[in-house]
């Protein structure tokens, strides 16, 4: 059994990393010829899909969403935690058009690499501090007015499901001082996706979605409560996904 499920195992990761090559090549081709919005559905929006598709067929993880009716019409921030690479595929479907804010070291992969760049990611150096909160508040500001989610994992690196929830404020201050909703979001992919390793477990990520966030003032008290509130949310959320077992 174990055997077989290794089999599967790898031959997803063949399947998702050819199609991810074809992908990038596609998104090369393409990019320059169209439209953000016709960009990110036909290409990346649809490649999400087939990578968290194909992740349900080969290995069995399914997913379970709630609050969806907590998404306002307006583009925000969207503050998730960190377990894995589900979340960043999942998610590109559920905020849409979005720009996530990640290491620039990202975009210096062949192909993949240069593909992503073409979708309007906010590329950071996470080795200055400073100058990565100036990035994200002027360039997220521009996608937030071009009408872009801005996804933020506010902990900064992948976490192992248990790990204390820490949130930083990058994220908290770009809503902030851009005056738009934050949206919470809690889920458990690291309990079937590892963040290290090929090792997948089959079952069902809980994914939950909270009320929107609005910021109440535009000074650094604002930003403070409502990193505090959003973090609060997410580990309220993650003790509700799995009793015993919370972020705390």
């Amino acid at each position: 059994m174990r055997l077989f499920m290794l089999l599967r195992i790898t031959l997803f990761y063949l399947l998702l990393a050819s199609s991810a090559c074809l992908w990038s090549i596609l998104m090369l081709v393409l990019a320059p010829l169209l439209p953000f919005r016709w960009r990110f559905g036909l290409v990346v929006e649809c490649w999400t899909r087939f990578a968290i598709w194909l992740c349900k067929v080969m290995v069995g993880i399914r997913y379970e969403v709630s609050g969806l009716e907590n998404i306002p019409d307006q583009a925000g921030v969207i503050l998730a935690n960190h377990q894995s690479t589900w979340e960043t595929f999942f998610l590109q479907q559920i905020f849409r058009p979005q720009s996530q804010l990640l290491k620039k070291e990202l975009l210096y992969v062949p192909f993949f690499g240069w593909a992503l760049a073409l979708m309007k990611p906010i590329a950071i150096d996470r080795s200055k501090a400073r100058d990565s909160l100036q990035q994200l508040t002027r360039i997220g500001g521009q996608r937030l007015r071009d009408g872009m989610w801005i996804l933020v994992f506010p902990e900064g690196t992948r976490k192992a499901p248990g790990t204390p929830i820490k949130f930083s404020r990058g994220g908290a201050a770009l809503a902030v001082s851009t005056q738009v909703p934050v949206v919470p979001v809690a889920h458990n992919a690291g309990e079937h996706w590892p963040r290290h390793g090929w090792n997948k477990h089959p079952g069902t990520i809980k994914v939950m979605i909270g009320p929107a966030i609005y910021p109440k003032g535009s000074d650094p008290r604002a930003i403070i409560e409502v990193n505090r509130e959003a973090e609060a949310w997410v580990n309220q959320a993650l003790s509700a996904i799995n009793p015993g077992s919370s972020g705390h």
